[in-house]
């Protein structure tokens, strides 16, 4: 069975924050029988069932138990690795090259009950002599001829040794399960990271509601009150639209004003999410693009396959007002159409934006 392949891309333009200034990850995926898209997230906990708040002015964020600066600083036990590891999945990739050595392990058994019934002496003194071969090939259609005409026939006779038929049967199932098995790999994954000022504090998310002039004083005391424990940092990106309220202008909430977001975040993790996995746009199979907030018409996905030139019959999907858990559901969602979709042939890519 070929191989198929997967990616995805996770960001959520208009939607609401994110910490750290980042927008959602991309991330793009392989596999060996069939594909499979993944997405990651970040969270951080606390005590008391609050949530631990970390910093984060810089690309990794500087926790209560020390400063991280670079991935080389994060330590995970080899035990707890080796216990994430799905090992029928790691079987199931090779069992391809298993189910290949099986067949000839078969022809093998086959040949060599054969040659130990009737040509035993010739076959050990003159084994690649013409004769031999011809007889052992006369030999073996005599065989399969005869087990023919007993399956015909209904007979109930054991024609093939008890190995043969062990041997066989094994491969039957092993075929039936690469049949099934489609594993899904991670080939890339990109996030957006915001520009600047982007960025606001706690009192400045605050200080917007305020201005947007809709909310009541207990309102902007629950949101304080939701912020202290959502764990969010404070360089939280938000919608230029929102934040330029705290420069004295008007905020704008208009649809172009969302759409000019979505594409400087969309179309900044899918170039990179593709340059990563150095595919061509026009690879691409099925895009999914999950927005909670933002709807609009002509959709993202649209937006996103006139820009980068894809094929006409990508397969192309828009899930809204699910909220942050349609990330979940646009991974499933791909991977299903890789799996099980009947105009996907041989190799499949995925692309997931949420």
């Amino acid at each position: 069975m070929a191989p198929r392949e997967s990616l995805a891309a996770n960001v959520d333009p208009p939607s609401p924050p994110r910490a750290d200034g980042t927008g959602g990850p991309a991330t793009l995926t392989s596999s060996a029988s069939s594909n499979s898209v993944g997405s990651m997230g970040t969270s951080s906990s606390g005590g008391e069932g609050t949530l631990r708040r970390s910093g984060s002015e810089s690309d990794f964020s500087d926790a209560e138990n020390g400063p991280i600066k670079t991935y080389r600083d994060y330590r995970v036990r080899k035990s707890s690795l080796i216990g994430m590891i799905n090992w029928t999945h790691v079987l199931g990739t090779y069992l391809p090259q298993l189910f290949v050595a099986g067949v000839l392990v078969l022809i093998a058994q086959i040949v060599h009950q054969v040659v130990a019934a009737d040509l035993w002496d010739q076959a050990v003194h003159h084994p690649l002599e013409k004769d031999t071969i011809v007889a052992v090939a006369v030999a073996l259609k005599e065989l399969f001829v005869s087990a023919w005409e007993r399956i015909v026939a209904f007979r109930g006779e054991s024609l093939f040794s008890p190995a043969v038929e062990t041997t066989f049967v094994a491969l039957i199932v092993m075929g039936w399960v690469v049949r099934m098995d489609n594993p899904v790999y991670l080939l890339s994954f990109a996030t957006f990271k915001a520009p600047d000022e982007w960025k606001v504090s706690h009192e400045e998310i605050v200080e917007m509601m305020r201005r947007q002039e809709c909310f009541t004083d207990d309102s902007i005391d629950f949101m304080k009150r939701l912020l202290a424990r959502s764990g969010t940092g404070q360089s939280t990106a938000w919608p230029p639209g929102i934040v330029r309220c705290l420069r004295g202008e008007k905020t704008d909430r208009s649809i172009e004003a969302s759409r000019k977001e979505a594409q400087i975040v969309i179309f900044d993790v899918v170039e990179n999410a593709l340059k990563k996995a150095k595919l061509d746009p026009r690879e691409i199979d099925v895009l999914v693009i999950n927005c909670s907030l933002f709807s609009p018409t002509p959709s993202l996905c649209a937006m996103v396959i006139s820009k980068f030139g894809m094929r006409s019959d990508v397969q192309s999907y828009n899930l809204s007002g699910m909220g942050c858990g349609a990330s979940l559901i646009s991974i499933d969602l791909a991977k299903n159409m890789l799996q099980r979709g009947s105009s996907i042939k041989g190799s499949g890519k995925a692309l997931v934006v949420s």
